[in-house]
């Protein structure tokens, strides 16, 4: 039986380095995350196993594996700093305003198109808060990469997070004129299959069907075998956009593009499921008073007739000038 070595109190910057080596399954990537050089990381966590007097990780050139007193070290280990998170965050909440650096995930058109715009007038209201913004289109691991808050789109699956329904954004079937003049626009819905379409991959690995609605409240479902699958919406509304073939794009990306007529609209008076937008954090942890103050402005800035919560295609367009935004903004990627 191993014996913990009397060594006085132990460090908790070596359980919080451990933690994210046991998370990551790799010194490297712990180290990149923290922010460490690789040789700090190791070091912390063999001073970590001498204390203990085990041994927490088997390591291979290729890949680091937990021990089972490591396996059981690292679920302790998660405990207690999100107990000790809880408390920290709490007590500073008490007399203290938001301060610090904030980190947020979001995908890459939604940060390109919505966080550019927000952002910039959440620092404004918080002088003492710095921002990092991590636009991915993978849904991270919130707390093996440190993330404070995410913004995500579509249904959410049941997880450990925390969740707030922001609000919901309209999409619209689209082509490009040049598309259009060179393959003909569909008159049918039937139509569609003969022509090239882009679009994601369903969480099943599959392809998507297209949900669409008609005046009276009939569901029409549209099975496409697109010729181009994309994991990213603001691709996809760059390849639209460039006559790559018809896609299902969400308003803020392409209600301007429409109106100038870079793209066209297709089958007007049917509708297309709206999209749900959603904040997230861990449940694990008590959100600090930058994360809180964020949520909260995300809130605010988010409720019906704010410029990117679209309820017709003329008033997102007219609140969009009313922002500042222009259609050049989501070309920048």
């Amino acid at each position: 039986m191993t014996q913990m070595k009397d060594s006085g109190f132990m460090d908790l910057n070596n359980l919080r380095i451990f933690e994210r080596v046991a998370s990551l399954k790799s010194f490297s990537a712990a180290a990149r995350s923290l922010g460490l050089p690789k040789s700090s990381v190791s070091r912390s966590v063999a001073r970590l196993e001498d204390e203990l007097g085990t041994r927490l990780l088997q390591r291979s050139t290729r890949k680091v594996a937990l021990t089972e007193a490591g396996l059981v070290f690292s679920q302790r280990c998660k405990e207690i700093l999100a107990q000790v998170d809880v408390t920290v965050d709490h007590v500073s909440s008490l007399g203290s305003a938001p301060r610090g650096l904030l980190k947020l995930s979001a995908g890459i058109g939604f940060g390109v198109n919505v966080l550019s715009v927000l952002v910039p007038r959440f620092m404004a209201m918080y002088p003492r808060v710095d921002v990092s913004i991590e636009l991915t289109s993978k849904n991270l691991d919130l707390i093996a990469e440190g993330i404070d808050i995410a913004i995500r789109m579509g249904p959410m699956p049941d997880s450990a997070l925390m969740t707030t329904r922001l609000a919901s954004v309209k999409r619209y079937m689209c082509a490009s004129p040049q598309y259009l003049a060179s393959r003909g626009s569909p008159a049918t819905l039937e139509e569609l299959a003969e022509h090239d379409t882009v679009e994601m991959l369903g969480m099943d690995g599959k392809p998507r069907t297209w949900n669409l609605t008609d005046a009276r409240g009939g569901s029409l479902d549209v099975s496409v075998r697109p010729r181009l699958f994309v994991n990213d919406p603001l691709t996809i509304y760059r390849l639209v956009l460039n006559g790559a073939g018809i896609g299902c794009l969400t308003a803020y990306l392409c209600v301007a593009d429409i109106e100038s007529g870079r793209l066209v609209q297709l089958f007007p008076e049917l509708a297309i499921p709206d999209v749900d937008v959603n904040i997230v954090f861990p449940s694990s942890k008590a959100l600090s008073p930058s994360a809180r103050a964020f949520v909260d402005y995300m809130k605010e800035s988010s409720v019906p007739g704010t410029w990117w919560v679209n309820d017709s295609r003329e008033g997102l367009v007219q609140r969009q000038s009313t922002a500042g935004v222009s259609a050049d903004v989501k070309k920048r990627t």
